[in-house]
């Protein structure tokens, strides 16, 4: 994503198929994320936290990690700004702790075409954060992966639920650590422009179409869309389709094994176009929306006070990293909604990045162990705009209820959970800029008529990079 990880971004996921997380969009989505207001701790966490789930009270939470004095690390990730200063923190807390030495490497998206320059050219980093488990698989296929050492593995069995352990294995053996996850089946909005317009928030996709007229009609543009970055627009087809088409079909579209001309994708395109194909409703218009990058698709959002470009814009928990680049606080001046049914279950895709060793050494597995601890986490957390798959960290730790909500929803989960539809295709197809998914739909936000077209493009990008 790229001032966020895509996860928010992968191939084909080894063990046991990703699910979705349908049951948070019933049972712990079902709370008002808008109830919540958006500052810090008010000293009431004790009130906040009486329904953390089970297994997040972990007192004191440490890890035991060796000295590693006069060691030195490289760590690669495609994150900048607020989320690469963030990042580099909880690093930063990794070498307090054991004395090594750690370089952030900023890399180009896709990452794993960055990874084989660097070890083409001798100079691999010693561990890269990986958005989409099939970049797990890819790297592990090429041999530049190394399995996580028993400490890592432990460190994962007592903090995460089995299937985000799952989700970083390959050939039954445990490549990543799921330190970064995302809910992304959000809508966030400008409460300021709700309040003139008289809207509400929707819970079913006939309601959000009214809302948008309601915003329209009272002189804002109703959506911002990040379209320059064509994983968002595969985010917003992946909310309209698993909530449409079912779980089921969701799986057997990720991996495959139906083609993109089948009704239930023209379905979804059909019903993508009710916004999409409304240019009156886009920040911009259609060419508007290819050329704006995802952090300004938030942050025009928020701007501008009764003037925004936009009254709503869609995408995961992240969004409040680039909310905090503006005046604008979470909670109050920018609130959020689940993404609205569309079927008869509101749907909820996550995403995630995973720490993946590329150097075997006692410091990059160290470095790996202490990204499965709630001590990172917790470092992590309590700077915003990040989510924790780690169900035994506080929810204290998050700066504001709204944050503590989703992630509580995101743990309680547990092993029901969907990951990111283009997430788990191959890389030419799902997470390449310019070019497969990516493009295809890019194409169809420019002309959103055009179903059929759209649905032969993806399937023919799809059968080439599925290997038929």
């Amino acid at each position: 994503m790229r001032t966020t990880s895509r996860t928010t971004g992968t191939r084909r996921t080894a063990g046991k198929t990703t699910r979705a997380v349908t049951a948070l969009a019933a049972g712990a989505l079902a709370f008002s994320l808008t109830a919540c207001g958006g500052g810090g701790d008010d000293g009431n966490d004790k009130d906040r936290n009486e329904d953390r789930p089970s297994g997040g009270t972990r007192a004191a939470p440490s890890v035991t990690l060796p000295r590693l004095d006069g060691a030195s690390l490289e760590v690669a990730a495609v994150w900048t700004g607020t989320e690469q200063a963030n990042f580099k923190k909880v690093l930063a807390e990794f070498e307090k702790r054991t004395g090594a030495k750690v370089t952030f490497v900023p890399a180009q998206d896709p990452i794993i075409n960055f990874l084989g320059s660097k070890i083409a050219g001798g100079q691999p980093p010693d561990v890269a954060m990986l958005p989409q488990p099939g970049a797990i698989k890819q790297a592990v296929d090429k041999g530049w992966a190394k399995p996580l050492g028993a400490e890592a593995v432990k460190e994962l069995g007592e903090n995460y639920a089995q299937g985000w352990q799952d989700i970083g294995k390959v050939g039954g053996k445990q490549y990543g650590v799921y330190y970064k996850a995302a809910n992304k089946s959000l809508i966030w909005y400008n409460a300021r422009v709700f309040e003139n317009a008289g809207a509400s928030e929707p819970k079913t996709w006939d309601e959000l179409l009214t809302t948008a007229r309601t915003v329209y009609d009272s002189g804002v543009t109703p959506f911002s869309v990040g379209g320059a970055d064509g994983w968002t627009l595969t985010d917003w087809f992946e909310n309209v389709y698993l909530s449409q088409a079912g779980p089921e079909k969701y799986d057997q579209l990720a991996k495959h094994e139906i083609k993109w001309t089948d009704p239930s994708v023209k379905e979804a395109l059909t019903t993508l176009a009710q916004i999409w194909g409304e240019k009156d409703y886009l920040a911009g218009g259609a060419r508007g929306a290819l050329q704006t990058e995802f952090p300004g698709s938030v942050t025009q959002t928020f701007t501008g006070g009764d003037q925004p470009k936009a009254g709503m814009v869609y995408e995961g928990d992240f969004v409040q990293v680039n909310i905090g680049e503006t005046e604008a606080e979470v909670g109050t001046d920018a609130k959020v909604f689940p993404f609205p049914a569309v079927g008869d279950t509101a749907p909820v895709v996550s995403g995630g990045d995973a720490a993946v060793v590329l150097k075997d050494s006692e410091a990059a597995q160290a470095l790996a162990t202490f990204l499965a601890s709630p001590d990172a986490a917790a470092v992590h957390a309590k700077l915003g705009g990040y989510l924790s798959p780690n169900k035994n960290l506080d929810l204290s730790a998050y700066p504001n209820d709204v944050q503590r909500k989703i992630a509580q929803a995101l743990v309680a989960a547990g092993d029901d959970f969907r990951f990111d539809m283009s997430d788990q295709a191959p890389q030419a197809f799902g997470g390449t800029p310019g070019k497969g998914e990516w493009k295809a739909l890019q194409d169809f936000l420019k002309n959103p008529g055009d179903v059929a077209g759209a649905q032969r493009k993806l399937e023919a990008e799809a059968a080439a990079a599925y290997g038929g």
